[in-house]
């Protein structure tokens, strides 16, 4: 089954994938991915929905991803860094904390308002490159080989020249435990 099986019958379609513009803010990449990851009607985010947001030009071209991490690094820059990316993101210079004065305005930005602050900044500015991609028609396997080896989540699906949907690693992970429930039928 699973070397039979298409990408295109595993994929999620495009038009059920969020997707903003480079000049976008991460305000609004975040609110779009937010919406296509939680389930609006109960109000509850599950793990079925999407985990990234592409990064597409007015033509549809893709140009990149954002996954949570990104947005995370970003909008709290502290947690991916060391002593300076966490006084950066206070707004204190390494020189400053070392003379002891910590009265800047900024080193006083609660979390809520760093967030809101960073959520200003342009998606072009930190999108991931996009690692590869496969054909619609391509076997589950392929697709399990290109993840796999590209240490990737994400794979946007192509046809022909057009993008038409992306499968995630959780949609490969499913294929194979559909495997596993039939075994059990």
């Amino acid at each position: 089954m699973l070397l039979k099986t298409k990408i295109r019958d595993r994929m999620i379609p495009l038009e059920n994938y969020s997707s903003v513009f480079p000049e976008a803010t991460l305000r609004e990449a975040a609110l779009a991915l937010r919406t296509s990851h939680c389930e609006l009607e109960t109000g509850m985010c599950t793990e079925a929905g999407p985990r990234t947001v592409l990064v597409a030009d007015e033509n549809s071209n893709l140009l990149g991803i954002l996954d949570f991490n990104s947005f995370l690094e970003t909008l709290i820059p502290e947690i991916a860094g060391g002593l300076s990316a966490k006084l950066s993101a206070l707004g204190v210079s390494i020189a400053f904390a070392q003379a002891d004065a910590a009265d800047l305005d900024e080193s006083r930005l609660g979390f809520r308002a760093r967030v809101i602050k960073n959520a200003e900044t342009k998606v072009k500015n930190i999108m991931l490159k996009i690692r590869g991609t496969i054909d619609a028609d391509a076997s589950l396997m392929d697709g399990l080989k290109k993840i796999y080896r590209n240490k990737i989540t994400v794979l946007p699906v192509y046809e022909k020249d057009k993008l038409v949907g992306v499968i995630r690693d959780t949609d490969l992970f499913l294929a194979v435990a559909d495997i596993l429930s039939e075994e059990n039928s």
